[in-house]
């Protein structure tokens, strides 16, 4: 069942291109969401998906540990050197939203040390539906939610899910298990979004994390062209 609805407008581009140098920066992309939704897990599958092609970095955020960028060290997504851990000592949503120093320091110090870049994935810590990043901080915003948060999250709204540049409802295979139903979660989002993109993923499926590969894709094209 495919129930993704996507358009192939990239989000708005930041006009703020190029790095003090003139060179072109990263294009960079937020991930946030509620606690337990996926969100390493779709860092680790689209670092996995993009790496031979893009040159990308991580920036992970936890408010006391590393515990995201040692997930995806260890997972080998990619060389050390390309993760960064903030840890934001406060509420997720304080470090991407509000006070952006730290993010935005780790984001250019990764720039400078391993550039030029591609792409910077900068991962929320875990936060509620009212999370969003500050565009002093990111050009684009996906939003993770799962099945297993229950079918009615979309209906609920939030800043997170009704304004993120791409919606992602993670865990699908879960559903016949959990009595979430995905077409009404495809309905409910359709209507707090209108015509912004969603993307239903598995990421123990063959297609995995394509979806959000592809609108990440269509991003930097806009990003590059």
């Amino acid at each position: 069942m495919h129930l993704d609805h996507t358009h192939d407008g990239p989000a708005a581009v930041s006009a703020d291109a190029t790095r003090p140098d003139g060179t072109r920066r990263a294009l960079r992309i937020g991930l946030g969401g509620p606690v337990g939704t996926g969100k390493t897990a779709t860092v680790a599958a689209l670092c996995r998906e993009l790496r031979d092609r893009l040159s990308i970095a991580v920036v992970t955020n936890d408010i006391y540990t590393r515990e995201d960028a040692d997930f995806l060290l260890n997972n080998a997504v990619l060389p050390p050197e390309r993760i960064q851990a903030v840890e934001t000592g406060a509420c997720p949503h304080t470090a991407i939203r509000d006070d952006i120093s730290a993010n935005l320091e780790a984001v250019e110090d990764l720039e400078d040390a391993v550039g030029p870049l591609d792409l910077i994935l900068v991962e929320s810590g875990g936060d509620n539906l009212t999370a969003t990043f500050s565009k002093g901080l990111v050009d684009a915003q996906i939003f993770v939610i799962d099945v297993a948060g229950g079918d009615d999250i979309p209906r609920k709204g939030g800043p997170g899910v009704t304004t993120a540049d791409l919606l992602v409802i993670n865990k699908t295979d879960l559903a016949p298990y959990v009595g979430s139903d995905l077409e009404q979660m495809a309905l409910d989002a359709k209507k707090q979004r209108g015509d912004l993109p969603v993307a239903f993923t598995s990421l123990t499926s063959a297609e995995g994390v394509g979806p959000v590969a592809d609108w990440v894709r269509a991003q930097l094209a806009a990003w590059t062209a």
